[in-house]
């Protein structure tokens, strides 16, 4: 472990890399299905393009995770890092310059191969981090993320008002400043004596998933994750196309409505987590939160006024606790030496989660989209978001009963 000074000087660099890495992200979002919708010729085909379009980056970073998690045990974080933020540079401005859709989707395989930031970056909080800390790292992470939706949809949503393809020129040269910042600042979080020989054998995406199941209780936990991730992914996946289709939402009104959120997972990840914790078990903070996820995807999906999505994002207040609530609970139960390898088998999970959730939300909305605004049936991705997610929450709750109940020793391992 990093000494103290280290992790104080370190926490903050990769905060601020992970913030410009998610900016450049949610400046596209709003604007993707409509670049998308340029090459096709019915709302229909831009839901099953916007998919597919999803889907390859998931693909490629599903089995490509691994072998970066496996590489920066092995080299360190930080080159596998920069590699991740130049690959993500070319992948926005190509899809920029895409003039046929099979281009944007070859690029975004491209950008999906390269592409771990997100599991380097929680391993790297692992490096960095004791283990009672690490929910409340997970949480500034999770915070950041959410400060990129602030800031990135609604630059992403304004210039896309004006031309689909400045956002991803934008997009593109942040992902390389950040790069840059990476390089002359971010330093490397682990050390020469906790690397771990790079083999072949650790990097099938599979295999790694398989090799987390051989940690004792983890296997459950897997699963309520991978399951919320899955309703996360059919969300995302739905939301920007079905407030289209059902509230006639601009890529202005997505970046706002991606602003709110961002806003709520700062506020409720940097600040009001932390002190929920003082007051209340980890495990219940998650059950809570199962629960809450549940019914915020089922009223997404029936609310008739646009102006209720924004109800609905602030009252799921425990929602926003699930993902760093669970992500400290696997963190704590991993051997140090494995984080990387570990983040990147968690990573994917969230590579299957996104290869699903646009093959069950896509054709979904697409068969629904002909009905007319405001009609309740357009929500049929979100009602499917809210099933997948109540059995995470039926697990969850089980699972955190029983371990509740269980011997001292079980609830210090877990962080339960």
């Amino acid at each position: 472990m990093a000494s103290n000074s280290g992790r104080q000087a370190a926490m903050p660099f990769i905060m601020i890399t992970v913030l410009l890495d998610m900016m450049s992200i949610g400046i596209i979002a709003p604007v993707l299905p409509k670049l998308i919708g340029s090459f096709m010729d019915s709302g229909a085909g831009t839901s099953v393009g916007y998919g597919a379009a999803q889907a390859a980056f998931a693909i490629a970073q599903f089995f490509s995770a691994p072998v970066l998690g496996a590489l920066s045990d092995r080299y360190g974080r930080r080159p596998v890092l920069l590699l991740g933020l130049v690959g993500m540079a070319v992948n926005f401005f190509v899809t920029a310059l895409a003039t046929e859709f099979w281009m944007l989707i070859a690029v975004r395989i491209m950008g999906g191969a390269v592409c771990a930031n997100i599991a380097v970056a929680n391993a790297y909080v692992a490096d960095i981090t004791q283990p009672k800390d690490r929910a409340k790292n997970y949480g500034l992470l999770g915070a950041m993320f959410g400060l990129g939706f602030i800031l990135g949809p609604v630059m992403g949503g304004v210039l896309g008002d004006h031309n689909i393809h400045w956002p991803f020129m934008l997009a593109g040269s942040l992902c390389l400043l950040n790069a840059v910042y990476g390089y002359f600042v971010l330093p490397e979080s682990l050390p020469a004596e906790r690397r771990r020989a790079f083999e072949f054998a650790r990097t099938n995406p599979f295999s790694a998933l398989a090799r987390l199941r051989e940690l004792k209780g983890v296997e459950t936990l897997l699963w309520i994750m991978g399951l919320s991730i899955l309703a996360q992914f059919c969300l995302h996946t739905s939301w920007f196309l079905y407030t289209e289709f059902k509230f006639g939402w601009t890529p202005k009104d997505n970046g706002l409505s991606l602003f709110a959120v961002g806003m709520m997972a700062v506020l409720v990840q940097g600040g009001l987590l932390r002190q929920i914790q003082k007051r209340m078990p980890l495990h219940n903070i998650v059950r809570i939160g199962l629960v809450s996820a549940t019914l915020a995807f089922a009223a997404f999906g029936a609310v008739p006024e646009g102006w209720m999505m924004y109800v609905v994002i602030v009252v799921n207040v425990f929602g926003y606790m699930v993902q760093p609530g669970l992500q400290s609970v696997v963190s704590n139960a991993v051997d140090p030496s494995r984080q990387g390898e570990s983040m990147g088998a968690v990573s994917s999970i969230n590579s299957v989660a996104a290869m699903l959730g646009p093959v069950l939300g896509s054709p979904l909305l697409a068969a629904v989209s002909h009905y007319p605004q405001g009609d309740w049936r357009i929500g049929a991705p979100f009602y499917l978001c809210a099933a997948i997610q109540a059995i995470a929450a039926v697990i969850g709750l089980r699972y955190f009963s029983r371990a509740f109940h269980d011997a001292p020793a079980r609830t210090v391992r877990t962080g339960v």
